[in-house]
C-alpha cells in the first residue's frame, strides 16, 4: 500500500500541494523555535539567556505541534472526502479498509517528509532572525551564538510525521467504517475542553492585578474553549442554520448547501473560530497589559518583554496558519464544486447568481465562526480586564476585534469567491462532463 501512496503522489500531484505547503510550514515554525532549545544548551550562554530562549521554545513549540495538526488535518479531510468514488472503488476491487488507512497514511507520511526536508534552510535563517530579534530587544545577550542542532531537526521532523499521519487516520476513519461514526465519541474531548477552558477563566479570579502570572490562565481558557467550539463546529453550523431566516433564491441555496456539507465545512470554522479567539484575546490582553505598566511608570521587565514578544508571535503565527488553512479548504472545497456549478448554469442559473450563492455560503461561514471565536475570546478577556483594570471590556477590544473580523472575511470571501470566478470560466457543459 505503500507503494501505491507513492503511485497516487506521482500520479496526481496537485492535489497534495495543500498537505505539502500545511507541513511544510508546520516543521519549519517548529524548527524555528526549537533550535533556540540547541542555542541555549550551548556552553557559555547566561542563566537571562538560557531561560529567555527556552521559554521561547517551548511556549511557540507547542502552539506549533497544534497548529500543524489542525492545518493538516483540515487538508487531508477534503482530500479524502474527495476521493470517496476512489476509496469505494478500492474496496469493492477488494481492498481492506486497513489497507485504505494504510496508504492514505503512506501519502501524508510522504507528503511530511518532503515538506520537512523543504523546511530546514528557510528553517535555519528563521531561528537566526528569531535570536536577532531576542538580542535586539534586550532579552538575550549579543555574545549567544546561533546553533541549529538536533532538537530542532528531530523535534520538526519527528512531529511533522506524527501530526500527518495521525490527522491522516482521523481523515479516512469515518470512510472505511462506511459512513457510521459515534457522536458521544466523537464530542467527549470537545466538552472536556470547554469545561477546562471555563475552569481556567474563571481561575483568573484567584490571581492579583500584579501577579506575573495573572495572563496565562484567560489565555488559555479563550484557547481551550475555541478548541472545544472547533471540534463541535459541524453541530454549532447546523444549528445556525437552523434558525436562520434567510430570503431569496441565494439565500436558500446558500442554506440548504451548508446543511448538506456541514461535516465537510469543519476545517474552514476550525480555522475563523481558533483564529478570531486566540489573535482577539491575546492582542487585547498584552495591550491591556502594555498600557496598564506605561500608566504605573514602571519599566517592563525582561520577563514581560518576553511575555510580550511571545504573545505578538503566536499571533503572528496563527494569523499565518490560518490563512494557510483557509485558502487550502476553501480552495480545494470550491474547485472540487465545478459539477454543481456547471449543473446550476445548465437548469438556467447565470454567473452572478451562483457567485451570489457562494458570497451566501462565504458570509454565513465567517459569521458563525467570528460569533464562536468571539465567545470564547471574550469568557478569557472579561476576567482578565477585571482583574488587571477593575474594567469590564477594555477599550481597545473593538479596534482590535474589528481588524481580525476584516481579516477573516477578506480571506474567506476573498479565496471562495476568487475560486469559484475562476472554475466558472469553464464552459458549464464542460465543467459537468469532465467531473463526472
Amino acid at each position: 500500500m505503500f507503494v501505491l501512496a507513492l503511485r497516487s503522489i506521482r500520479r496526481r500531484p496537485g492535489r497534495f500541494l495543500a498537505t505539502l505547503l500545511s507541513a511544510f510550514l508546520g516543521a519549519a515554525i517548529i524548527m524555528v523555535f526549537h533550535s533556540m532549545h540547541d542555542t541555549a544548551g550551548q556552553d557559555g550562554v547566561d542563566s537571562v539567556s538560557s531561560d529567555t530562549l527556552g521559554t521561547a521554545a517551548g511556549v511557540v513549540g507547542g502552539y506549533g505541534t497544534l497548529l500543524v495538526f489542525f492545518a493538516v488535518a483540515s487538508t487531508l479531510t477534503v482530500n479524502v472526502r474527495q476521493r470517496t468514488a476512489e476509496m469505494e472503488l478500492l474496496r469493492c476491487s477488494g481492498a481492506t479498509p486497513a489497507q485504505i488507512r494504510r496508504m492514505v497514511v503512506g501519502e501524508a507520511v510522504a507528503v511530511a517528509v518532503a515538506g520537512a526536508g523543504l523546511a530546514i534552510g528557510p528553517a535555519t535563517l528563521g531561528g537566526r532572525a528569531l535570536l536577532d530579534m531576542f538580542q535586539d530587544g534586550g532579552q538575550v545577550a549579543r555574545s549567544v551564538e546561533y546553533s541549529f542542532g538536533p532538537i530542532a531537526l528531530v523535534s520538526g521532523v519527528g512531529i511533522t510525521l506524527l501530526a500527518s499521519a495521525g490527522a491522516a487516520l482521523l481523515a479516512v476513519r469515518r470512510l472505511t467504517r462506511g459512513g457510521r461514526e459515534r457522536a458521544g465519541a466523537k464530542r467527549w474531548p470537545a466538552y472536556a475542553a470547554l469545561g477546562t477552558g471555563a475552569a481556567g477563566a474563571c481561575a483568573t479570579f484567584l490571581f492579583s492585578a500584579t501577579d506575573e502570572a495573572l495572563m496565562a490562565p484567560p489565555a488559555y481558557g479563550a484557547i481551550l474553549l475555541s478548541v472545544g467550539f472547533a471540534l463541535l463546529s459541524p453541530r454549532l453550523l447546523r444549528g445556525v442554520l437552523a434558525r436562520l431566516p434567510l430570503n431569496g433564491a441565494s439565500g436558500w441555496l446558500a442554506v440548504r448547501n451548508l446543511r448538506e456539507r456541514a461535516g465537510h465545512l469543519a476545517g474552514i470554522l476550525v480555522s475563523l473560530i481558533l483564529f478570531t479567539a486566540v489573535s482577539t484575546a491575546t492582542v487585547t490582553m498584552q495591550a491591556v497589559e502594555s498600557d496598564a505598566v506605561e500608566a504605573s511608570g514602571l519599566v517592563k521587565s525582561v520577563d514581560a518583554k518576553n511575555l510580550e514578544t511571545l504573545n505578538l508571535t503566536v499571533v503572528g503565527i496563527i494569523a499565518v496558519f490560518v490563512c494557510v488553512m483557509l485558502v487550502n479548504s476553501l480552495y480545494a472545497a470550491t474547485t472540487y464544486r465545478s459539477r454543481e456549478f456547471g449543473q446550476q448554469r445548465l437548469a438556467g442559473a447565470t454567473p452572478g447568481q451562483v457567485l451570489g450563492v457562494v458570497g451566501a455560503e462565504g458570509v454565513i461561514l465567517t459569521v458563525t465562526g467570528v460569533f464562536f471565536g468571539t465567545v470564547a475570546a471574550l469568557a478569557g478577556l472579561v476576567p482578565f480586564t477585571v482583574v488587571r483594570t477593575d474594567a469590564v471590556l477594555p477599550g481597545q477590544f473593538i479596534g482590535v476585534w474589528l481588524t481580525m473580523v476584516a481579516v477573516s472575511a477578506a480571506v474567506t470571501l476573498g479565496t471562495s469567491l476568487g475560486t469559484a470566478r475562476r472554475v466558472l470560466r469553464t464552459p458549464a457543459v464542460g465543467a459537468v462532463a469532465l467531473a463526472a
